[in-house]
């Protein structure tokens, strides 16, 4: 238990930090060119520990799980991911981080249609505190002064909803093509796209990257995609998903005080309050939210005493 709460820990970190790192790497690379990079680095990080589990599980993917695992790519990659990256570069990266934080969510509703999984009381409660965290936190005021620009606000917010969608429709099959495959294979998948989209449209591939951008791009690649992903998914399988979704508790926690410290971005009274309302959201959704729910019985109860 204490490697899984390492890995959870070390999760939520990577995940916490990765706002800053883009929002840096967004100053030398476009947003398509910088998603096609850190995720083809990630998914090759990925890939021998992938292949590795299929042969330990004697899986052979097929041309419906392929087409599955493309699916993925594209929903993650091509359009979450891109859409996160555009825009993370228009608004503070601890308000995108905040935003993005909430996508649990969004993950049970859309996993509620796609997998059948039932949307419980407890689940309505945590989507509803949560959606208030994220309106203080995106604080409606700025948008009449034109402090914050909503475009970039609304597309941080779609693709925080695409990687629910995600999520959700990776638990179809990630029981049996496991998670780190799954992950892996969507990656390069979604990266390849991408690559298609930068060479047909005339933009730069691998053009910034250099001894100084390196780091940079290694943090991105290997670190938080490759390691924390590959962090996340060994604690969905060895300690199941309630425990591994904890890391996305920690990242609204750390993330403003990285964006803070690194890019100088002040922690607003919105941001904070907020804040707590998103972490008492998913406090609901990860513990047994069904003593919150019999608290709103109480009155009934006492009038039938």
């Amino acid at each position: 238990m204490k490697k899984i709460y390492l890995y959870v820990f070390l999760t939520g970190m990577l995940f916490g930090s990765m706002e800053v790192a883009l929002k840096i790497g967004g100053a030398t690379f476009n947003p398509i060119q910088l998603t096609f990079i850190r995720f083809l680095i990630g998914g090759l990080f990925l890939l021998p520990f992938a292949i590795s589990d299929l042969k330990k599980k004697q899986i052979k993917l097929s041309t419906s799980d392929l087409g599955y695992l493309f699916t993925l790519g594209l929903i993650c990659i091509c359009f979450s991911m891109v859409l996160f990256q555009i825009g993370l570069m228009g608004i503070n990266a601890s308000l995108a981080a905040l935003i993005f934080s909430i996508n649990p969510v969004f993950t049970m509703v859309f996993a509620h249609f796609i997998v059948h999984e039932k949307f419980t009381k407890k689940k309505a409660i945590a989507l509803t505190i949560s959606i208030v965290g994220l309106i203080i936190v995106m604080n409606p005021q700025k948008f009449i002064s034109g402090e914050n620009n909503i475009w970039f606000l609304l597309m941080t917010l779609v693709a925080a909803i695409a990687f629910g969608l995600y999520t959700a429709y990776g638990k179809k099959r990630i029981g049996v093509i496991g998670g780190v495959a799954q992950n892996s294979f969507s990656f390069l998948m979604g990266s390849a796209v991408l690559l298609i989209m930068l060479i047909a449209s005339g933009q730069p591939v691998f053009q910034g990257v250099s001894l100084g951008t390196a780091p940079l791009l290694f943090y991105l690649g290997v670190c938080v995609t490759g390691i924390g992903y590959y962090f996340y998914l060994k604690t969905v399988e060895v300690a199941g998903p309630s425990t591994a979704s904890v890391a996305f508790f920690i990242k609204p926690m750390v993330a403003p005080i990285f964006a803070l410290v690194i890019l100088g971005e002040a922690i607003t009274l919105n941001i904070g309050v907020g804040l707590i309302f998103i972490l008492f959201g998913s406090f609901i959704n990860l513990t047994d939210g069904d003593k919150l729910v019999r608290m709103f019985r109480l009155e009934k109860v006492f009038y039938k005493q």
